[in-house]
C-alpha cells in the first residue's frame, strides 16, 4: 500500500483520538472507499491501549448487512494482529420461544444494527436497557464503572432511540459518514477530503460522462475498457446501472436497458438485476449465479474474478455493498438526493488494487484510479472542471521537458549485499510463528517485499528475510534518506531516462481563490479564463507568476501600453506578444511558459522519504526566456484552523524540511531549480534549491534572479 495512504488514514485516526480527549461529540467524513471501518478500528484500539474502562458501541445499518460486515471487518483485524485490543460483539436478537434477550458484558466493541432497537423489538423489552446500565453504572450499585462510547457509523441515518439515552448514557459520541448531516455552515471536526484521497490513490477520481450520453454509450465504454482492466489490472470490471423506484423501473428497464443489453453486440455481457424482493431479482448468468441461492448474489459480485458485468439495482446498494471491480456508474433516475448520490458514487470509487497499487504500471495504474460517472452531478461535483493544454499540446510538451527523481530500494546500494547482510545476523535459534511472521512481511512497504523476492528462493530463505526483517527495514530507511546515494533519475523498465511535461488533459476542484488567467499553458474546457486554486498562498504566488510573465521587457524597455496575444511560435512554444499588430518594430522577446501542475494524471513528481516513498508534486512550473526551468511547491504558515496548530504544526516543519533535502539532490541531478515559497504573515519567505546549494531569497529577489542570465 502506498505510503501516501497509510499516512493519510494515521493522520485522520490521531487527530480523533486526540479530540476524544477535550471533546465529547465528534463528526468524521470522509469519502466511501477511503477506509472508515479500517479507520475506526484503528482508533477504538488506540483507546482501548490506554483504558480498559471504555466500551464502544458501533450502532451501524442494518440494511445490506453493515453490522455484520463492519463485524466479519474487527474479527479479522484482531486475529491478524493489526488491532489486538479490540474485542468485538454482535448483538442479535436470535433466539427462540419465550428465551430472554442477553447480551454478554465481557467485550469491548459492540455491533449494534440500528433497526434492532425499534419500538416492539425485543432489545427495547429490557435486554438493551440492562445491559447498558450495567456497564456504566458504579461498582457500588452491581454496574461495571465503565464509559460507553458511541460510534455513529452512516451517522446520516437517523437513531432516534438510541439518541435520547446519549446524555445520560454515552460517554462521547463519535459520528463517522461520507454525507453526515451538518448544519449550515458547521464543518467536520475531522475530515479526510475527496482531494485528498484521491490525490493519495486512496479512492478514484472521477471521469464525468456526457449529458447527452445514453445507457448506450456507457454500455459501449464499458467493453471499451473491460480487456484492458482484466488484462492490466487481473479485475473483472462493473457496471452500475441505477433505475428508479416504483412504476417508472419497469418503463425504464424494458425500454432503455434490456433493448441494447439484447442487442447483438452485448451478448456476452452478464446481468444482475437486484431489487427489493428477491422473487423480482434475475440475471442472465444461468450457470453460475442462478444456481446460487438469491441473497448469496451480492457476495457473489463482489469478488473480482465475478463474472457478471452489469448489476442494475434500485435503492439498495446504496450503503453497505462495497464492490472495488465497480467502476462504472449510470444513473437513469434522478434522485433529487446528494446525499444519496454520494453513496451510491462511493460503489465505484474504489480502488481495486489498493494493497498493492505501487507494483502496477502507469497505465494500470491510471486505470484503476479512474471512475466513470453518468448522470449525477451532486454539489460536490459541481466544482470540478477540465483543462486542457492550450492550442497544440505538443508545443508546449515539445518544450518544457522534465525529469524526474525516484528513490532506489536497498538492493541499488552500492555497497549492500543481502546475502552477506542475512549471513551476518546471529543465527536463529527458535523461528517465530509463521501467521505473525506473514502480517509482519505484509505490512512492510513494497521494496522490501521485492527484496525479499528476490533472495528468497526457497522457504528457509523467506523465513530467515523475515526473521531480519526490522533489521533490513533499519538499513533501507538508513539508505533511503541518503539521498546523495538513493535518488536517481527515474527511468523505464530498459533504463532509459524518462522526459515528462503536463499531461494533456487534467482537472481541478474549484475551492475558490480566483486568478483570471488567459496566457498560460492551459485553457478550460469552457472557454474561461477563470482558474481555481487550493489555498490562498497558492493564488497569490499564481498572480504573482502570471505579472512576472505579463511584465515583458523589449529592447531594454518596459512595454507598460495594452498588447494582445498573437499566435503560438512554433519554435518555442511560447506566447509571443504583439503591440497594434506591428510585431517588426518591437523584436518582442518571449513570454515565459508556465501552469499549475494539475496533479490529476501529472507525472512530474520528486520522490522523498518520511517514514516511507512519497512523492512531491511542485505545485507551478516555469520555463523563462533563457530556458531554465522553475519548480515551485507552495506552502503557507498563516494558521487559520486551531485544529489544525494542534495536529500539523511539528509534521508540517518536519516535512518542509524533508522537501528541501529532497529538492537539493534533485537540483543536483536535473539541473533544475527548485523553491518553497513559504507565506507568512503578508511575507513571502523563498528558499531556492539548486546545485545541491540553499539560497533564501525574497520575492523582490527572486523577481531580480528570474529576469536576468546566470
Amino acid at each position: 500500500m502506498l505510503q501516501d495512504i497509510i499516512d493519510l488514514q494515521q493522520t485522520a485516526v490521531s487527530r480523533l483520538f486526540e479530540l476524544l480527549k477535550v471533546k465529547d461529540d465528534i463528526t468524521f467524513r470522509a469519502p466511501t472507499g477511503s477506509g472508515k471501518t479500517f479507520m475506526m478500528a484503528d482508533l477504538m484500539n488506540r483507546v482501548l491501549s490506554e483504558s480498559d474502562d471504555v466500551v464502544f458501541l458501533v450502532s451501524t445499518l442494518s440494511k445490506g448487512d453493515l453490522a455484520t460486515q463492519n463485524y466479519d471487518k474487527f474479527c479479522q483485524y484482531k486475529d491478524n494482529s493489526s488491532f489486538p485490543n479490540i474485542s468485538p460483539y454482535l448483538i442479535n436478537s436470535n433466539i427462540s420461544g419465550e428465551e430472554r434477550l442477553f447480551i454478554p458484558t465481557n467485550y469491548n466493541v459492540y455491533l449494534l444494527p440500528r433497526d434492532l432497537y425499534k419500538k416492539g423489538g425485543r432489545l427495547m423489552q429490557g435486554a438493551m436497557e440492562n445491559f447498558l446500565l450495567t456497564l456504566t453504572l458504579s461498582k457500588t450499585f452491581g454496574g461495571m464503572n465503565k464509559k460507553i462510547y458511541l460510534i455513529k457509523d452512516e451517522c446520516h441515518i437517523a437513531t432516534n432511540n438510541l439518541d435520547t439515552l446519549s446524555s445520560s448514557i454515552f460517554s462521547k459520541v463519535l459520528n463517522f459518514s461520507a454525507t453526515p448531516n451538518l448544519k449550515r455552515g458547521q464543518n467536520p471536526d475531522v475530515e479526510i477530503t475527496d482531494e485528498e484521497a484521491v490525490n493519495a490513490k486512496l479512492i478514484k477520481r472521477i471521469e464525468l460522462g456526457d449529458e447527452e450520453d445514453t445507457v448506450a454509450d456507457a454500455i459501449c465504454k464499458f467493453e471499451e475498457i473491460k480487456d484492458n482492466y482484466r488484462n492490466l489490472l487481473g479485475v473483472n470490471p462493473c457496471l452500475i446501472i441505477q433505475i428508479s423506484n416504483k412504476d417508472k423501473a419497469d418503463y425504464e428497464l424494458n425500454n432503455v436497458i434490456f433493448p441494447e443489453l439484447n442487442k447483438n453486440e452485448h451478448q456476452d455481457l452478464k446481468w444482475m438485476l437486484i431489487v427489493d424482493n428477491p422473487k423480482n431479482c434475475d440475471t442472465n448468468d444461468v450457470f453460475k449465479v442462478k444456481k446460487l441461492p438469491v441473497e448469496k448474489w451480492k457476495d457473489y459480485t463482489k469478488e473480482n474474478t465475478s463474472t457478471i458485468d452489469i448489476i442494475i439495482f434500485k435503492m439498495v446498494i446504496s450503503e453497505g455493498w462495497d464492490i472495488p471491480r465497480a467502476c462504472m456508474l449510470y444513473q437513469v433516475r434522478d434522485t433529487q438526493s446528494d446525499t444519496l448520490d454520494e453513496q451510491v458514487m462511493g460503489r465505484v470509487r474504489r480502488n481495486p488494487r489498493l494493497l498493492d497499487f505501487e507494483q502496477l504500471g502507469a497505465e494500470a495504474q491510471n486505470l484503476a484510479t479512474t471512475a466513470w460517472i453518468w448522470g449525477i452531478l451532486p454539489k460536490e461535483r459541481k466544482k470540478v472542471y477540465g483543462v486542457r493544454l492550450y492550442d497544440e499540446p505538443t508545443d508546449i510538451i515539445e518544450n518544457i521537458k522534465l525529469k524526474t527523481t525516484q528513490i532506489n530500494s536497498l538492493n541499488a546500494k552500492k555497497d549492500f549485499d543481502i546475502n552477506k547482510f542475512i549471513d551476518s545476523q546471529p543465527k536463529i535459534s527458535q523461528y517465530s510463528n509463521i501467521f505473525s511472521l506473514y502480517r509482519k512481511f505484509k505490512q512492510t512497504e513494497y521494496n522490501i517485499q521485492k527484496l525479499c523476492y528476490k533472495y528468497a528462493d526457497n522457504y528457509s530463505k523467506w523465513w530467515e528475510f523475515v526473521e531480519n526483517i526490522d533489521k533490513i527495514k533499519r538499513e533501507s530507511e538508513s539508505f533511503n534518506c541518503d539521498y546523495e546515494n538513493s535518488m536517481s533519475i527515474a527511468c523505464d523498465s530498459k533504463g532509459n531516462e524518462i522526459e515528462t511535461s503536463f499531461a494533456i488533459e487534467s482537472s481541478y476542484v474549484d475551492n475558490g481563490n480566483y486568478v483570471n488567467i488567459s496566457d498560460w499553458v492551459w485553457r478550460r474546457k469552457n472557454s474561461s479564463d477563470k482558474f481555481s486554486f487550493d489555498s490562498e498562498a497558492e493564488r497569490e504566488w499564481a498572480s504573482f507568476l502570471k505579472d512576472l510573465s505579463n511584465d515583458v521587457n523589449y529592447d531594454g524597455k518596459k512595454i507598460t501600453e495594452s498588447i494582445t496575444i498573437g499566435k503560438r511560435n512554433p519554435n518555442y512554444g511560447k506566447l509571443t506578444l504583439f503591440q497594434d499588430g506591428e510585431p517588426e518594430k518591437l523584436n518582442p522577446k518571449n513570454k515565459y511558459l508556465w501552469g499549475k501542475n494539475y496533479i490529476a494524471n501529472s507525472t512530474v513528481k520528486y520522490e522523498y522519504y518520511m517514514n516511507g516513498i512519497h512523492s512531491s508534486y511542485p505545485d507551478f512550473i516555469l520555463k523563462d526566456s533563457y530556458n531554465r526551468i522553475h519548480l515551485f511547491e507552495v506552502k503557507s504558515v498563516n494558521i487559520s484552523n486551531a485544529t489544525t496548530v494542534m495536529f500539523d504544526s511539528m509534521d508540517y516543519k518536519v516535512k518542509i524540511e524533508e522537501l528541501k533535502k529532497c529538492y537539493k539532490q534533485a537540483s543536483k541531478l536535473t539541473g533544475y531549480y527548485f523553491y518553497l515559497p513559504v507565506l507568512k504573515d503578508d511575507v513571502w519567505q523563498i528558499t531556492q534549491l539548486y546545485d545541491g546549494q540553499e539560497r533564501h531569497l525574497t520575492k523582490e529577489m527572486f523577481e531580480k534572479f528570474i529576469k536576468q542570465k546566470d
